[in-house]
């Protein structure tokens, strides 16, 4: 099914389909015709408000067999592990490291599997972020959801997403990543055990980081992006629609599929990309680069240079600097790091780091290379290397301080974490004669 699928190439551009059965179904020449063509409603879909700058306006005409609206009401339902009340949980400063998350033992889909790690901030205000695993086997059936509160940056680690949206199909395999944006409407089919994580942005939408002295070319390529094309299904049946909505979920029934969009066109449409893509910039000289520079999306913050969440891979890549230290160095950062494993050996710590578990080193948390990779690094040949092959690890980077649910506090936690540290030894050597001046000027008085 999924060698069927097309796709509009391009980030942010805008774009007109159609579902080539309904030729002609987009309106000539403006919005929102007395009568569309094929007798289909007209609807907008606002990702911005209506007065933001034009280079930032986000906003997607849908023409479709039945507007939205035509559902029940809203009901809340159990939302499981999904929380955005972070007060209630006690903080945690300590490196933490979790295990891979377990597969559901019974029948589970995408929104059952949803489980929050961690996070920050309010989706009423429209500020912060949250980050969970997802674990299912099963494909939401008759189903849909849409997220109220905020955008979701999916990164699939094991088994692929096939995603049905109201503005087309994406197959979305690890090592590619799906974005779909607040308020679009989406169901998840999938072919046994599946994993994966999701960052949640509250505050705006993701977007490509500045390039600055790079030039005008690098990081990831606009043109490598893929949108779906229309695709509508005119289906009558029982069907449930899921809204996230202040971090709780509710549900309300309809008697049709949610996926019946004829055409569309604008620039809010969600989107897929491959990581292989991603063009590495390094160091070819000397020092070791900061993560900045393998920046794939970026959602800022209101304070120029800092985000709310970058979205940062480790992909493979040649190592070559002189008289340097190569993996990454010893770390106390004001950002907080959260790492994923999609598959491989991440070169920092090669053991205890597996795919489909985690890491989060929380701001002004110390963290860095482990005993055995300190070791081997500091003596190492420094000659030419292609590191991280067969792998690809990420993270999610914020400048917020980030709590940890009770359910990650207590679900596949690495208590024997900080041990990898502990073997770290003293190689401190001072010249002749200076530990004996240093007690001398310990007993004076200054």
């Amino acid at each position: 099914m999924a060698a069927e699928l097309k796709y509009l190439s391009g980030f942010d551009n805008e774009f007109a389909t159609e579902d080539p059965r309904c030729p002609g179904a987009l309106p000539e020449g403006q919005n929102n015709p007395q009568k569309c063509p094929y007798g289909l409603y007209a609807e907008q879909l606002s990702g911005s408000a209506f007065t933001a700058l034009r280079h930032e306006n986000k906003r997607t005409w849908l023409y479709r067999i039945r507007p939205s609206v035509v559902h029940t009401p809203f009901k809340k339902i159990d939302k499981g592990l999904i929380t955005h009340d972070w007060d209630s949980v006690e903080p945690n400063p300590n490196q933490l490291r979790w295990n891979p998350f377990d597969f559901p033992k019974g029948k589970q889909d995408f929104v059952e599997g949803l489980a929050t790690i961690c996070g920050a901030g309010d989706p009423k205000t429209r500020s912060g972020i949250a980050i969970y695993i997802y674990t299912c086997n099963t494909s939401m059936q008759n189903k849909c959801l849409y997220n109220s509160d905020g955008d979701f940056l999916i990164v699939p680690q094991q088994g692929a997403l096939f995603i049905t949206t109201e503005m087309g199909r994406m197959n979305v395999e690890p090592n590619e990543i799906c974005v779909i944006q607040r308020g679009i409407r989406f169901s998840v089919d999938v072919t046994g055990d599946t994993r994966g994580y999701i960052l949640e942005v509250f505050s705006d939408h993701f977007q490509l980081p500045t390039l600055g002295p790079i030039g005008a070319n690098g990081l990831a390529n606009p043109r490598d992006f893929l949108t779906p094309v229309a695709w509508y299904e005119d289906r009558d049946v029982g069907f449930t629609v899921i809204s996230k909505y202040h971090g709780h979920l509710f549900s309300a029934t309809q008697g049709h599929s949610a996926f019946d969009v004829v055409a569309w066109h604008g620039n809010y449409a969600p989107y897929k990309y491959d990581l292989s893509k991603f063009m590495v910039i390094n160091c070819v000289a000397f020092d070791h680069a900061d993560p900045s520079i393998f920046t794939v999306l970026t959602c800022p913050s209101l304070k120029p240079g800092v985000a709310t969440a970058d979205f940062v891979i480790f992909p493979p890549r040649w190592s070559v600097q002189e008289h340097t230290f190569r993996p990454p160095y010893y770390h106390r950062n004001c950002m907080s790091e959260f790492m994923g494993l999609i598959y491989g050996n991440y070169e920092a710590k090669e053991e205890g780091f597996q795919p489909g578990g985690a890491s989060l080193h929380s701001i002004m948390t110390p963290h860095g290379p482990d005993y055995e990779c300190f070791e081997k690094a500091s003596n190492a040949e420094l000659k030419p290397m292609k590191i991280a092959e067969g792998t690809m690890a990420f993270m999610f980077e914020s400048s917020l301080s980030m709590a940890v649910t009770d359910w990650a506090n207590t679900t596949k936690v690495d208590a024997n974490y900080f041990q990898c540290w502990q073997p770290l030894k003293k190689h401190f050597t001072p010249r002749s004669g200076a530990s004996e001046l240093c007690k001398k000027d310990k007993g004076k008085q200054f």
